[in-house]
């Protein structure tokens, strides 16, 4: 059943699916919500293990929380905490696009808290660069300059927050579009200071330092180029490198793809998850 965590001062909505085996969490892409990745995590709770999904905070049911220096950090920072009051770290620990970031740092800063990495469309390049800082900072920095809190609060993703955690239209007009406004700027600073790397999020000599097993799925998009995902396979020590869709596409993200290719996946999360388990 869904539960919600009050932790770090953010009400984080999750659920565990499945009753007994060792748990992966599953952190989606972009600014998307669990119920993104419910169909995977049943997958997962099929073949014995339990997958637990949730709302990061700027995401789905979560609440509107703009501290810290790094968005992507912040997730981090939040799971590590939600894995703690859940008893369940270490974990498996599976992130796609931003969630594969959120993932990385994870590992990065408690890796004591990540049995291993599960990485599918991991972004990089410089299309991503320019996309991404767009679609997650400078179309809200452009609202608000346009017109304020309240026209923040009118866009399709703030609003659809809105609509599943009514209490966050307080929390953006406590704000207000000065306080919105310089932590989308805080945010895309710190965005654009990785986003020229290989895999972006994460510099060469930090992949590096990500020792523990890992699997590599690559993406077939203009966001989440094969590329990134080999230079992350190149510099993750222990990794897997495994494909799933192999023809690249010229959309910026193939989402329709990638849900047809469900099942696809999950097979090669399970293959990888049972030889990270046989080496235990």
């Amino acid at each position: 059943m869904p539960a919600t965590a009050q932790l770090r001062g953010v009400s984080l909505p999750h659920e565990m699916l499945g009753d007994t085996g060792p748990v992966v969490v599953i952190t989606p892409g972009g600014r998307r919500g669990m119920a993104s990745d419910r169909a995977l995590g049943l997958l997962l709770a099929e073949a014995g293990f339990r997958a637990l999904v949730w709302d990061r905070r700027n995401t789905g049911a979560a609440d509107i929380a703009l501290t810290g220096e790094s968005e992507s950090a912040e997730q981090a920072e939040d799971l590590y905490a939600l894995l703690k009051a859940l008893g369940a770290a270490p974990a498996y620990v599976a992130g796609c696009s931003s969630g594969a970031r959120a993932s990385m740092l994870l590992a990065l800063r408690h890796p004591h808290a990540v049995r291993a990495l599960l990485l599918w469309r991991v972004t990089g390049g410089e299309f991503a660069a320019r996309r991404l800082a767009f679609t997650y900072y400078e179309q809200y920095l452009a609202a608000v300059a346009r017109g304020g809190i309240d026209a923040v609060a009118e866009t399709e993703h703030f609003a659809a927050m809105i609509h599943a955690n009514p209490a966050n239209r307080a929390r953006l007009d406590a704000l207000g579009a000065e306080g919105f406004g310089a932590a989308m700027e805080r945010w895309l600073a710190s965005f654009r200071a990785s986003a020229g790397h290989p895999v972006a999020g994460l510099s060469p000599g930090e992949l590096r330092r990500l020792t523990m097993p890992a699997l590599v799925v690559p993406g077939n998009d203009r966001t989440h180029p094969a590329g990134a995902a080999q230079a992350a396979h190149r510099l993750i020590p222990n990794s897997l490198y495994r494909e799933v869709l192999t023809q690249a596409v010229e959309e910026d993200v193939d989402f329709a793809g990638w849900e047809a290719a469900n099942a696809r996946l999950a097979a090669v999360f399970i293959d990888a998850l049972r030889r990270f388990e046989g080496r235990r």
